[in-house]
């Protein structure tokens, strides 16, 4: 999701890249579940990384999260998955800990991180108001996302950024409300509905690309 603001008000006033060392490292959030329970509303975006993650962590399909764990709504123009946070997480447990966490969505895993971007790439900012836990240690920013293999997942992310503003501008340029319905569908059944297999997502994730870029323009004329 995107997000309004300048990054001096948001963060400690700097860009890190994988390599670099940042003040992130909560201790395991001992003792402190505090954004898993509170309703963040729409602003745990899912990509279909995370998706996959999901489903092959739970051995469950999207539509049977979908208005469970799940909820999808209109974001930054585009019909999108998001985490339901309306209650807290879905899947925060009794102890206050994580049941998903070597599964858990990109915006999970890089808290207190975000992402920051610009001319087509990325960095990553550090979030300064909204963790509470104090005197976190440093960590390699790579270490703190702990996902392999990080270059591909690194050009995905870029990737489906970039794809999104695309799909943004295409739809804002539509003059056809039923064209748009049906791109949004579309979208929503190429990159999330349909299953995935369980293994080699990037390569899944770049055929089903192809065929995005394709038929976006036959549906958005």
């Amino acid at each position: 999701m995107l997000r309004e603001g300048t990054l001096e008000k948001i963060s400690d006033g700097r860009l890190y890249e994988l390599n670099d060392m940042v003040r992130a490292d909560c201790a395991g959030c001992a003792g402190c579940s505090k954004c898993c329970r509170s309703d963040m509303g729409t602003s745990i975006t899912l990509d279909p990384y995370d998706v996959w993650m999901l489903c092959k962590g739970t051995g469950r399909s999207f539509s049977d999260m979908v208005e469970k764990e799940i909820r999808i709504s209109m974001l930054d123009g585009l019909t999108l998955p998001h985490m339901n946070m309306e209650n807290g997480c879905g899947f925060l447990n009794e102890e206050g800990r994580c049941s998903i966490h070597p599964y858990r969505p990109s915006i999970c895993r890089l808290f207190p991180l975000g992402r920051y971007y610009e001319n087509g790439d990325f960095k990553y900012f550090l979030q300064v108001n909204e963790c509470t836990k104090q005197n976190r240690s440093k960590v390699k920013v790579q270490k703190w996302i702990d996902i392999e293999p990080i270059e591909e997942h690194t050009a995905f992310v870029r990737k489906w950024h970039n794809f999104l503003g695309l799909a943004r501008r295409k739809v804002q340029e539509a003059k056809d409300p039923q064209q748009i319905r049906n791109f949004m569908l579309f979208l929503l059944e190429l990159f999330y509905v349909a299953e995935y297999e369980p293994e080699d997502f990037f390569t899944q994730f770049h055929r089903r690309m192809k065929t995005a870029v394709r038929e976006m323009k036959h549906i958005l004329r």
